[in-house]
């Protein structure tokens, strides 16, 4: 309907926080107790968006969690299928919702679902442990191939009302997870150094995840843009949109 507002859900970076993804979905009711899409979200008077990175987990303790054992060892090829099974089994259960909630839930393709599914870059935890839990070569599970058409599919940005929803950053370069994307500075720093990036790329506002934000959601009001992957911290941005209006507020669970 022309004019008419729309409430946004953005959600930064899931890594395999999925108790915490249905946490959010249900109190911002997008998603029924029963984790089914809400009325609301199916009618599409709400619109979530997942700003990438599903899988991998953050750390080893997530690891050991998912694998039910400690430590984890990623040199161990039964961890590393138990990793993957764990992760598989729960995208599934969200592509599900997803499939249900009649094109109103957006997931952007993050740059550790790309690697998981062709496994041309090796990508670590900030402490150095291997995600190699998708990669056959090194004893991992391969990702399905119906889950891998999924993520074939996902955009790489999505834009409502001049809002635009990206993984890594505004600029058309950091959606594309190359060579020159994991060795350029500006995919993790360009939201302190050159702020100006956003409204440069001539957009209203921006939505951007990739970077963990320690703090939880950083709102730049000057620059236009929100920096959301804060989903550990059990934060997410929520925003009323219309041709004439632009409105958002960090969500604390």
């Amino acid at each position: 309907m022309a004019g008419a507002l729309m409430k946004v859900i953005a959600i930064g970076d899931v890594h395999g926080q999925w108790p915490e993804l249905w946490r959010v979905l249900k109190a911002s009711a997008a998603a029924t107790p029963t984790l089914e899409p809400s009325p609301a979200l199916m009618e599409g008077r709400y619109q979530v968006v997942c700003v990438g990175d599903l899988v991998h987990y953050k750390d080893e303790r997530a690891y050991a969690n998912a694998v039910g054992e400690e430590p984890y060892d990623s040199s161990d090829p039964d961890h590393l299928r138990r990793a993957a099974k764990a992760q598989i089994r729960e995208l599934y259960r969200f592509k599900r919702f997803v499939d249900q909630a009649c094109g109103n839930v957006n997931v952007i393709l993050g740059n550790h679902d790309e690697a998981a599914c062709d496994n041309r870059y090796q990508l670590s935890t900030r402490g150095g442990l291997q995600h190699v839990e998708f990669d056959e070569a090194r004893g991992g599970l391969a990702m399905p191939d119906d889950l891998k058409a999924w993520f074939a599919e996902l955009p790489r940005e999505v834009v409502f009302h001049g809002v635009q929803f990206a993984h890594a950053g505004p600029l058309p370069g950091m959606q594309v997870f190359d060579d020159f994307f994991y060795h350029d500075p500006d995919t993790k720093t360009w939201w302190f150094n050159k702020p100006e990036l956003v409204k440069q790329a001539g957009h209203r506002f921006g939505v951007y995840g990739h970077t963990v934000m320690k703090e939880g959601v950083y709102l730049d009001r000057d620059n236009a843009f929100a920096m959301i992957d804060a989903l550990g911290a059990l934060q997410f941005l929520e925003m009323i949109l219309g041709e004439d209006r632009l409105d958002y507020s960090v969500m604390q669970l």
